[in-house]
């Protein structure tokens, strides 16, 4: 018998990208839509996180598999080591005592992976990849969600997510993630150092989208879900070990129809950790470290002069357009540069509309990424976060109190993204 499209293309997946046969020789249920992967490396909070999902509600006739990749390098130390044979055992109780015909909880023994490759890219990959496996085996096109082992999430989290991807257009989509920035769980300068970094990420998604590019998206590695058949037409997840949560949405949302979930919430721990060279533990780490009281962000100008550049496109489709473009990006890119890739265009579309969304495979959210640290080091270096979260919030129309810190000023970027706010 002839395999469905769906089979065929994860097939050709396996055949180019695969790292691991399968790991799980569980059978899947054929009514299974949603599979969670949650990498997991020198964790003590993940029975936790479970739990969280273990409690969230699940429609009828649907069931859902939560993998756990508990993960560590070759090179690791016996104390991670030793912790991990500890978590594996935790998770696999736990899925004894908390597996129904809805939900299963399965778990991956990833231990000793090459010191290459050994990290939170590598350990995602293992887990969307089995989970691409699974959705495979029973000729399903389902939803893969990315989770992490100290994250927690509400109740609606599975309904949201299920009913959010009905729509079979979407390819993928960012979910709405709120750290706790109050409470007892951790100390009020843990608290202060996630209030300024939560804004730093949310002015930084705004602006962007203000800029008019199709990437203003959050990519958070604890608050992302992908279609299969996505995750398989762009190549699954990368391998590496740090910021693969950036790079692997950003070949998703070239493929059009990616949205965001703002009707539910994960919510992420704001600890610190050093596990990572960047991202939000490393962040915090670094603003206690520093004793940042005044956390500076990129330059608002650097964003509309971005919004100038992109206002161009049509034109640069009929005419050469260069002397146009604002001064700042004619630093960056080179007249022949700039011709050259604008030429290489033209010539492999055939339509205006073809050739914006070409344009914005070329200059993508790496491209804006490296011109805002252009701009940071050579024209104008990085400002007070207050200043610039407000002066975005001007430009979209936003009412506020001009007094607001940063706080106040985090709550609204919260209900901008969540659609309570719609600039």
């Amino acid at each position: 018998m002839e395999n469905s499209p769906f089979v065929s293309l994860t097939q050709k997946y396996f055949n180019r990208f695969s790292y691991l046969p399968a790991q799980l020789h569980q059978k899947t249920s054929r009514n299974t839509k949603l599979i969670v992967v949650i990498p997991c490396y020198n964790e003590t909070a993940l029975i936790e996180s479970l739990s969280c999902l273990s409690v969230c509600s699940i429609p009828e006739e649907t069931s859902i598999e939560v993998i756990t990749v508990i993960n560590h390098s070759e090179i690791a130390d016996n104390e991670t080591k030793n912790l991990n044979s500890k978590t594996y055992k935790d998770a696999e109780n736990f899925a004894v005592n908390y597996n129904t015909d809805q939900i299963q909880f399965l778990t991956i023994k990833a231990f000793d992976l090459p010191k290459k490759h050994a990290g939170v890219g590598l350990a995602r990959k293992i887990g969307m990849d089995e989970a691409l496996q699974r959705f495979q085996s029973i000729d399903k096109d389902g939803v893969i969600i990315c989770f992490d082992a100290d994250s927690n999430c509400e109740e609606n989290y599975f309904e949201s997510i299920l009913h959010h991807f009905s729509n079979p257009k979407t390819n993928g989509a960012s979910i709405h993630f709120e750290h706790p920035i109050e409470g007892n769980g951790f100390k009020e300068e843990i608290y202060n150092a996630i209030i300024d970094y939560e804004l730093h990420l949310r002015y930084y998604k705004n602006a962007i989208k203000f800029t008019g590019a199709p990437y203003g998206i959050h990519t958070i590695g604890s608050s992302m879900a992908v279609r299969a058949s996505a995750y398989a037409k762009q190549g699954g997840m990368n391998k590496r070990k740090a910021g693969e949560d950036f790079y692997f949405l950003s070949k998703i949302i070239q493929l059009g129809n990616f949205t965001e979930i703002s009707n539910t919430k994960v919510i992420p721990s704001p600890r610190v950790s050093n596990r990572v060279p960047f991202g939000t533990g490393k962040a915090v780490g670094d603003i206690l470290t520093a004793s940042i009281t005044n956390y500076k962000t990129y330059s608002f100008e650097a964003f509309i002069d971005l919004k100038d550049f992109f206002s161009q496109i049509e034109m640069s489709y009929t005419s050469n357009n260069y002397e146009a473009i604002p001064s700042s990006v004619r630093h960056f890119i080179s007249s022949d540069g700039y011709s050259k890739k604008i030429n290489e265009m033209k010539k492999n579309t055939k339509t205006l509309a073809t050739y914006i969304q070409r344009f914005f495979f070329v200059f993508d959210a790496f491209w804006v990424l490296k011109f805002v640290h252009f701009y940071r080091d050579n024209i104008n270096a990085n400002q007070l976060l207050r200043a610039e979260a407000k002066k975005l919030l001007n430009a979209l129309n936003v009412n506020y109190d001009q007094g607001t810190k940063n706080k106040g000023l985090l709550s609204i970027y919260r209900s901008v993204d969540n659609k309570e706010i719609i600039p």
